[in-house]
């Protein structure tokens, strides 16, 4: 391969992980990202290939839904989407959502463009306590593995106990890659949505998570759509 060809590729690569992974506060629609969290909810809830999380959502304290996780490259690889997070509270009630992005990025002989839907379900109190802090790298101290998939994923859920990590995570993806990989990704706080949305200088996880200082009635319907897979899955 040519030398100027190779370095083109490199510099489109890395400008690619930039532009997905740094996305500006003004471009992102607070109210549209909640609105595409509640319908991939119910996507999910609906996929025969989600029978695992179908019958064990019950069990999480807390569930991220990234409903577009876009990642593409050549060469270089990246991956980036904006989301929320929700954790369980007393009485099993659902708190407010609070803004995340999620990054990564990746060097090898890959190709094309992938959009996936990406739900990463919280199964532990620690696994909660980690996302609270400003940035967070999954895998590490706090384990996180690909939650069972298929037809025969309820089968399997009873070997996947022993196994199980502190986040599971859970993708639909259409594209060229065959799937996602959130082991290493990079999980940041996006303070100035969460002010954008709730007001107040409302700014921290914990605040709107744990503390209930913030509420927003457009944000009912996806709590309402996680409390009902929850629901759902006790069944």
């Amino acid at each position: 391969m040519p030398r100027y060809t190779l370095i083109r590729l490199v510099f489109a690569g890395l400008f690619l992980i930039l532009s997905l992974q740094n996305v500006h506060a003004s471009e992102i629609n607070t109210r549209a990202l909640v609105d595409a969290a509640a319908r991939s909810v119910d996507t999910f809830s609906v996929d025969p290939d989600m029978e695992w999380l179908h019958h064990n959502m019950h069990k999480a304290r807390g569930i991220l839904i990234i409903p577009q996780l876009i990642k593409g490259g050549f060469f270089f690889g990246g991956s980036g989407g904006s989301g929320v997070l929700l954790a369980k509270g007393e009485n099993d009630a659902w708190s407010y959502p609070a803004f995340y992005t999620i990054g990564s990025g990746t060097i090898g002989f890959q190709a094309g463009i992938e959009v996936a839907e990406l739900v990463l379900i919280i199964m532990t109190d620690r696994g909660v306590d980690g996302l609270l802090t400003s940035s967070f790298k999954l895998g590490g101290d706090i384990s996180i593995a690909t939650g069972p998939i298929g037809a025969g994923a309820k089968a399997q859920s009873v070997d996947f106990k022993e196994k199980s990590a502190d986040i599971l995570a859970f993708s639909r993806t259409k594209g060229i890659y065959g799937g996602v990989s959130a082991e290493g990704a990079v999980l940041k706080v996006r303070e100035d949505l969460n002010n954008d949305y709730y007001g107040n200088d409302i700014r921290s996880p914990r605040s709107i998570l744990i503390e209930h200082y913030a509420n927003n009635p457009h944000a009912d319907e996806l709590r309402l759509a996680v409390a009902r897979l929850a629901e759902k899955s006790n069944y």
